[in-house]
């Protein structure tokens, strides 16, 4: 009976390494043993971006791919710029040409060239830009283009496997991977509107504005900031999420700038949880209500928590900025909130902003 006894446990032992192994297994991506097939897809839709800006003689005038940017100047003179920047963008609709990178990038620009995956070069426009978020939309007059496809960034978990492509350190494109450390990421100084997706997949200068995708080949965050000692990536380098980049592109194309609205109120986090009247872990409470605003229409008051915003939970104060700064004027928003332990849902039309 005893010899029985020790041939079950030994069978459910390797029962269960066997079981252990297949999940580990399964856990892995099934493209582990290579993402060159993905890659085939996606990287002819992320392009190199050279932008010139400051006085000083042109390198690039006398080379022969890009000569045909520069006329000959008057004569006597030379073909100046002031600067030159270089970094990385996504094409996002392949009919219409529009390419999505940083704005920082393209700020103050005189020529912007886009140096497309097989070596075609054009000349792009700035459709519109929003420095709160970083991102500006640009125009080519490409054929045969290949868009990124999207995916959704509010479905990132810390620990998925990721792909960082741009163009670092102006090598030309370049693919790094890694996972995602850590998800809405803010108070970084680096933005006004601050949800950055984490990765410790190699983010250096040059790809800002390059794409960061999932092992589908879908995009979900924008490359644009790192932290690094010495201009090298360090593992810790700060996407844009895609559903943020989308809100924004969207109104680029419209309007060619962001129009923020506001509801009337003024948040904070949750410093001190004994102090109010509820068992919520999370949220932004309302200090101040505007009064006359949309908030105070909509019947918010001080001490309220914003637990949800249209049945997305809010996390803290800074997040909820940024969906409010993200949602158009006079859209309708359903806010759940916390009021003495109660929980109550409410309706609001976002307001424009008043003209300073």
């Amino acid at each position: 009976m005893q010899r029985r006894y020790r041939t079950r446990a030994a069978c459910l032992a390797a029962a269960m390494l066997v079981i252990a192994a297949e999940a580990q297994a399964s856990a892995l991506p099934a493209q582990t043993a290579s993402l060159a097939p993905v890659l085939r897809e996606v990287l002819p839709a992320v392009v190199s971006i050279i932008v010139f800006k400051s006085a000083g003689q042109n390198p690039l005038a006398s080379d022969p791919s890009f000569r045909h940017f520069f006329p000959p100047p008057p004569s006597g003179q030379h073909r100046d710029v002031i600067d030159q920047a270089e970094g990385s963008g996504i094409v996002v609709n392949a009919e219409r040409g529009r390419v999505l990178t940083n704005a920082h990038l393209v700020d103050g620009a005189q020529r912007i060239i886009v140096t497309l995956r097989d070596s075609r070069h054009f000349e792009a426009k700035v459709v519109g830009r929003d420095r709160d978020t970083d991102l500006a939309l640009l125009k080519i007059a490409a054929p045969e283009l290949v868009a990124m496809p999207f995916g959704d960034s509010d479905a990132v978990e810390v620990g998925d496997f990721v792909v960082a492509i741009g163009n670092s350190f102006g090598l030309g494109q370049t693919v790094t991977s890694g996972i995602v450390s850590a998800i809405g990421r803010s108070g970084l100084g680096i933005e006004g509107y601050e949800d950055f997706i984490q990765t410790d997949a190699a983010i250096n200068p040059g790809n800002s504005g390059g794409a960061l995708i999932d092992l589908k080949g879908d995009l979900i965050g924008i490359d644009t900031a790192i932290v690094a000692p010495a201009q090298g990536s360090v593992g810790i380098g700060f996407a844009i999420p895609v559903n943020m980049a989308r809100v924004v592109m969207d109104q680029l194309e419209q309007y060619g700038d962001m129009r923020r609205g506001q509801l009337g109120i003024t948040v904070k986090d949750r410093a001190d949880r004994s102090a109010l009247n509820s068992a919520a872990s999370a949220g932004a409470v309302i200090s101040k209500v505007t009064p006359g605003s949309p908030a105070a229409a909509a019947g918010l008051k001080p001490d309220d928590i914003i637990v949800k915003f249209d049945d997305v939970p809010v996390r803290d104060a800074q997040q909820f900025r940024n969906r409010i700064g993200l949602t158009r004027v006079g859209q309708q928003v359903e806010l759940e909130i916390d009021r003495n332990g109660q929980t109550r849902k409410m309706v609001a039309t976002i307001g424009p902003r008043a003209k300073s």
